[in-house]
């Protein structure tokens, strides 16, 4: 009796042993985007029943190697990032030169880097890169002062500059919507985070010429609708930024606007690729080219629609299995949920993402310092960004940008890049000061 009670505290102190570097881990969050890859795999599969192709598995093995991955890193001190995000930032940016040196085009743009027989995309990487150097440079200087809001500005243009110049407009505003959560987290004002996003309204307020627009050129053009827009911003620029004398902020973030609402007349007709047009224009008006640039979003909404509540049931989606849904492996895999799961399906997908960013948030709030707030809380802006791009450009909600849905889509740098994000998060849980009670 007394050698088995000694074995089974022996095999009860090896079990703690080798479990406790990941005691303090949140394994739900780690658990749930792990059954969203297998379910994602399982949807590949379906996808690509009928095509001949067998590379679903790709989605598992990948998703395997970034578990472990995450794993290793959650053993790790985050603490570490700090000592390293200046050669984290710079590598991220030489990785950004090499795509547009030797990396090789694909549907019109050079985004991938051949590194033995596997193409990479660094652009998925560089997001990793910026949350990490944001946070190091946030989590001492708050963005409660505008000289480190423009300094954390600063220093993404460089790799958002390279990225959009690839060109890849969908991981430019995934950049764009990392900043904006952080600075947010790091206590940016409001009104600064408005002003930063105004000019891109402007640009499309400017373009309506609802009611009525005074246009000198093709480029020169003034619709009331963003002029209404740039007077409001105004407004916003005098009640929060510190330059009241002389109304010099009001007056700023009023230019600002009108330049803005220019410039975005001039890159839709000199810098915007025509396949980012039609992609733009087929979303807000997707009968004008039902064959063409619309068509990827038209059949997308009638194979979710066909789901009804319930779905036609796995490997049975008619839209799915007859292949009328392009890119449906990837960009359009939600489409397939919908189809063959209904929208029961579709609502369990959601839940499991709100989980996943639920638990995100917890960590940012319960992390020991600043730093770790701000990592989790970047990881929880990319996700939460293109969870909504992805589902909403799925039912037409949003224009079709090459987002993938995270962990879902096929895609194996995307597939890495959330693995290594989450790894970095739970390693802010994990070693987060125990709670005592």
């Amino acid at each position: 009796m007394l050698l088995k009670r000694s074995r089974s505290s022996l095999l009860q102190i090896r079990w703690k042993y080798w479990f406790k570097p990941w005691q303090q881990m949140d394994w739900l969050l780690l658990s749930l985007p792990v059954g969203l890859t297998i379910f994602g795999g399982i949807m590949i599969r379906s996808t690509e029943l009928n095509q001949g192709l067998t590379d679903w598995w790709w989605h598992w093995l990948i998703g395997g190697i970034g578990c472990v991955i995450a794993l290793l890193l959650a053993r790790l001190r985050y603490e570490n990032l700090l000592q390293w995000h200046w050669i984290t930032y710079a590598l991220t940016n030489i990785s950004l030169t090499a795509v547009m040196i030797v990396g090789h085009s694909a549907k019109g743009a050079q985004r991938w880097v051949n590194i033995f027989g596997f193409n990479v995309q660094p652009s998925e990487f560089a997001k990793i890169g910026v949350i990490i150097t944001l946070a190091a440079l946030l989590h001492k200087r708050t963005a409660a002062n505008l000289d480190n809001v423009f300094r954390a500005l600063a220093i993404t243009a460089i790799p958002w500059g390279l990225v959009f110049i690839q060109p890849d407009l969908a991981t430019s505003l995934v950049f764009g919507a990392i900043v904006l959560g952080m600075l947010y987290w790091a206590n940016a004002n409001p009104g600064w985070l408005i002003l930063m996003i105004s000019p891109i309204i402007a640009a499309i307020l400017f373009s309506i010429s609802w009611p009525f627009a005074i246009a000198f050129s093709e480029d020169i053009k003034f619709g009331l609708l963003g002029l209404i827009w740039s007077v409001v911003m105004g407004v916003v620029g005098w009640r929060t930024l510190p330059w009241r004398r002389f109304y010099l902020g009001a007056i700023g973030a009023w230019g600002l606007n009108m330049f803005g609402g220019e410039l975005g007349l001039f890159a839709w007709n000199h810098v915007l690729k025509e396949y980012q047009k039609d992609r733009l224009t087929s979303f807000i008006n997707p009968k004008a080219d039902p064959l063409g640039a619309a068509y990827h979003q038209i059949q997308s909404r009638i194979a979710i629609g066909a789901g009804e509540w319930w779905g036609w049931g796995l490997f049975k989606g008619p839209m799915t299995q007859l292949n009328f849904v392009p890119e449906q492996h990837t960009d359009f895999i939600f489409s397939a949920v919908g189809e063959e799961f209904g929208f029961i399906g579709c609502l369990v997908v959601l839940a499991v993402f709100c989980l996943i960013c639920l638990r995100l948030l917890h960590v940012a709030q319960t992390a020991k310092d600043n730093f770790g707030s701000l990592l989790a809380i970047g990881v929880l802006s990319m996700i939460v960004f293109q969870m909504i791009v992805n589902i909403g450009m799925n039912v037409g909600l949003a224009p079709v940008a090459g987002i993938p849905l995270p962990w879902m889509s096929y895609g194996r740098s995307a597939m890495l890049k959330n693995f290594i994000a989450l790894g970095i998060v739970e390693s802010v849980a994990n070693f987060r000061q125990r709670q005592k009670y």
